[in-house]
């Protein structure tokens, strides 16, 4: 955690200058400027002061929630081999509890066998037609259909429409 950078962010949003800060803290402009660029650290008092005339608190100011919320198109990561695309939509996913990704079939072509393990699987056929194949059953899955199952058997899909079949899929946890 950048201490100084989110000190000056809070100052900016309360349109403050360093010299404000440091008068309402009893502190230097200079040494505000030097908390800001990270050449000192506050001790724990003269942080709480700084927080409290910044109009925060120790959990708020130390709350890392600046989770990604909205992933733009060119944030997408790609994967393409000859016969199928598969499109990462949040490329965070792995250290999240689910993985949603678009899967692009070439006609005849499938997704590897996914081996067994723990989870569920979620899938939308976006367009196309889709044989899900889960341990040795099969089922049809045509556009706007969707499927979900438990992963505890082996599981691929293979495109069976006379053109690309994309289906928005959603592994828990995060398997691809």
């Amino acid at each position: 955690m950048d201490i100084g950078l989110k000190i000056k962010d809070l100052r900016l949003i309360k349109n403050l200058t360093q010299e404000e800060l440091a008068n309402r803290c009893e502190l230097t402009k200079g040494y505000i400027s030097q908390l800001e660029n990270n050449l000192t650290s506050p001790s724990i008092e003269t942080l709480k002061d700084l927080l409290n005339a910044l109009g925060t608190t120790f959990s708020d100011f130390f709350n890392e929630d600046d989770e990604q919320i909205v992933f733009k198109t060119e944030e997408y990561i790609e994967k393409i081999n000859n016969d199928n695309k598969i499109l990462w939509l949040v490329p965070t996913s792995q250290k999240n509890s689910m993985e949603p990704i678009i899967v692009d079939l070439n006609v005849g072509a499938a997704t590897e066998k996914d081996l067994a393990h723990e989870g569920e699987e979620f899938g939308l056929v976006l367009n196309g037609k889709i044989i899900l194949t889960i341990g040795k059953k099969s089922f049809e899955v045509s556009e706007g259909e969707t499927f979900y199952f438990l992963a505890n058997k082996p599981h691929y899909i293979k495109n069976i429409a006379k053109t690309n079949s994309k289906i928005l899929w959603v592994s828990c946890p995060p398997n691809f």
